[in-house]
């Protein structure tokens, strides 16, 4: 396993390796089994931005993995502003045994991880959220029993950090992956062409489109909010642009019968998926947050013990 965990692709080789784990230990701590594996490590969490199943999960993850974890704000950091990205990573690393980072600017979080000398972990950027998408294929991989073969289709902005994560993990996994949004949204051309060069040695398909009807034979409808933190200032333009790609219960009935719904929360219903549907009979929304711990402990375990 590479030091840091950055992108999903840096945990490539063992992606199915942590699924596995995830779902074990989730399994294994309900039955009342304890853990030390992480006895006497440190996580230092540094968030610049709100964070409700991410801190919890990596929190009461080292937690019951043993270990401990130290909740750091941006504002008493001051990554770029107050100290370097570089000096920060270079004290934290004889502090702690690894650093997770939710940035606000991506080219703090990867100069960070040029200068630590102990893990770092991408806690959501700009561009991706790894963790996110390995507790989803837990998710998934639970309700559906596998990976290889299935249909992930994700409607609304593809230019996302989910709709990135998504594409890169599921073709990783066996998955073929559609991406169901307006062209002014459709995903990063790095992501579009790395995921298409994955499902193709897998001799699994990518899709691009923007076509609702392309949800038919999907297995898994996933969306994620239309006004990321980052394009506030677009809030007005993107609801207008985005308003036909709202997943409501036409659109999950376009779907095979047994799909589920996900969402990484928080929802903003009306939005981008109605009520009716991100609390459904079809929606794995909640068991999907819980996935966030169990998924993030596998990941420590793979990156500590």
């Amino acid at each position: 396993m590479k030091k840091n965990i950055l992108s999903i692709l840096d945990v490539a080789e063992e992606i199915e390796e942590i699924i596995d784990l995830g779902i074990k230990l989730k399994h294994d701590v309900k039955a009342g089994k304890q853990f030390n594996d992480l006895q006497g490590k440190t996580l230092a969490m540094i968030f610049e931005r709100q964070s409700t199943r991410t801190r919890l999960s990596f929190e009461v993850g080292m937690t019951l993995l043993g270990g401990h974890a130290i909740f750091l704000t941006g504002g008493e950091m001051g990554i770029g502003q107050r100290e370097s990205p570089g000096d920060i990573a270079r004290v934290l690393s004889r502090y702690v045994d690894a650093i997770m980072y939710r940035p606000i600017n991506t080219l703090y979080l990867e100069e960070l991880a040029a200068h630590a000398t102990v893990p770092v972990i991408n806690g959501l950027d700009r561009e991706e959220h790894p963790c996110q998408i390995l507790a989803d294929l837990m998710t998934i991989k639970e309700k559906k029993g596998r990976l290889e073969g299935l249909t992930f289709t994700f409607v609304g902005d593809g230019d996302d950090n989910l709709a990135h994560s998504y594409l890169l993990g599921c073709t990783l996994t066996g998955m073929n992956v559609t991406v169901i949004s307006p062209k002014k949204y459709w995903p990063n051309e790095y992501y579009a062409t790395r995921s298409k060069d994955i499902a193709w040695k897998k001799n699994h398909t990518v899709t691009i489109t923007e076509d609702l009807n392309a949800v038919a034979q999907t297995d898994v409808i996933a969306t994620d909010t239309h006004v990321s933190f980052w394009f506030e200032h677009e809030r007005q333009q993107r609801r207008t642009d985005l308003s036909n790609y709202v997943v409501t219960q036409e659109i999950m009935k376009k779907a095979k019968p047994d799909v589920i719904f996900m969402h990484c929360m928080p929802i903003y219903y009306g939005e981008e998926v109605t009520i009716d549907v991100a609390h459904g009979q079809k929606s794995v929304v909640i068991d999907e947050a819980e996935n966030r711990l169990w998924a993030q402990m596998a990941l420590l375990t793979k990156l500590l013990s």
